[in-house]
């Protein structure tokens, strides 16, 4: 008994001690987390606090106001969007700002400051901004602009220079994101690359669960595979926004083709995916029903892990993954060839996606959507 009794404590400090290990790895997961993204938003964060310094200089020094908090907000506001929407946006945060002030000081002449008087000025102020066609964020911005002058600024009289700090904010954050440097130019490309890279890891993950029939592991590559919307949508509004920047900036005109090109990768990539995930999902079918999946099929889809980790080592060389083509037909070839006998559902699906996802391969490099489909043979 006294055994058993010490035996069932050492196991439970054990379970105890194990939870707290995996604990102490999550939290230094999330800390990992949180600085990565702090590094990933301290360019924006960098040129928010200049640029809102520089509104409230001038306002205070150019156009000699008193507390020009109207020009730092706009800018932080403005720079806060992606770039592709601040065009746009800029004279709706401009249009908005003016609806709010000019209900906010009206109200304040008329009907003074107070809780009621906020809650009725900030529906006015919305009113009119909707029945003006305009979108939610002019919408917004006119509300909350109303409400901070009666609440903070009750001064009648302030509502046109209150209004010019609004504008020189808006004006400097444009600015600014004209004269950007080539980070919003080089990102799309690298966004692109990590897709394909994470693509990568998600096949030799497939292969290895294909070989072992783990079906703990093989679930694991579909929550993988289910977890790269992300960076879809990371790589779509990267793309965008570069395409904006090089568009409108002066400075930036010579990256043009760079981004183009970039920006058509984003829908093969796009279909490139959806069949990863396909593929993680029967993955996961086959390991759940104990389906024999041959070597040669595993052996395929480690293939395609290796052409895609080379178009993402391409794209991170700053270079398009042409050099790729000729492994892609190769590989392609040599799906066509497979002799396999009595094959299973399981694995002609797996086999039609990986011939898939070579197709889209392909079209990284530059071919045609046909000509990419026509360059892989039909099987034998």
């Amino acid at each position: 008994m006294k055994r058993s009794s010490s035996g069932a404590l050492g196991d439970a400090w054990h379970t105890v001690s194990l939870r707290a290990f995996d604990l102490s790895e999550r939290a230094g997961r999330s800390q990992q987390r949180r600085v990565e993204r702090w590094r990933e938003h301290l360019f924006m964060m960098v040129q928010i606090a200049l640029a809102a310094g520089l509104a409230w200089w001038a306002g205070e020094s150019l156009l000699g106001h008193q507390a020009p908090f109207f020009a730092c907000v706009a800018a932080i506001i403005c720079l806060g969007l992606s770039f592709g929407q601040r065009m746009s946006r800029v004279v709706e945060v401009a249009a908005g700002v003016f609806v709010g002030i000019l209900v906010g000081d009206l109200a304040v002449a008329a009907i003074g400051t107070g809780a009621w008087q906020i809650g009725l000025v900030v529906f006015v102020a919305m009113s009119i901004a909707i029945l003006a066609g305009a979108k939610t964020l002019m919408t917004m911005q006119s509300g909350i602009q109303a409400a901070t002058v009666i609440a903070l600024f009750p001064n009648p009289g302030q509502g046109v220079s209150r209004w010019l700090d609004a504008l020189i904010g808006c004006a400097i954050a444009l600015v600014f994101s004209l004269v950007a440097p080539t980070s919003p130019v080089q990102k799309p490309r690298i966004r692109a690359a990590q897709v394909l890279f994470e693509t990568a890891e998600t096949l030799y993950a497939a292969r290895s669960a294909l070989r072992s029939g783990d079906q703990e592991a093989a679930d694991e590559v579909l929550m993988r595979a289910r977890g790269s919307e992300a960076q879809l949508r990371a790589l779509s509004e990267a793309s965008s926004e570069g395409i904006a920047l090089v568009r409108y900036s002066p400075l930036l005109r010579q990256h043009r083709q760079h981004v183009q090109d970039v920006a058509d990768l984003v829908a093969p990539l796009d279909r490139l995916v959806r069949n990863s995930r396909v593929l993680a999902r029967r993955v996961s079918v086959a390991a759940w029903r104990e389906d024999e999946v041959p070597s040669e099929v595993a052996g395929l889809v480690g293939a395609t892990a290796e052409v895609t980790e080379f178009c993402a080592n391409e794209l991170f060389a700053r270079r398009l993954p042409t050099r790729a083509r000729d492994r892609i037909k190769q590989v392609g070839a040599e799906s066509s060839h497979l002799h396999l006998s009595d094959l299973t559902l399981s694995s002609a699906v797996i086999i039609a996606q990986c011939r898939s996802m070579l197709a889209d391969l392909l079209e990284l490099t530059g071919m045609s959507y046909a000509d990419a489909r026509a360059a892989i043979p039909d099987m034998d």
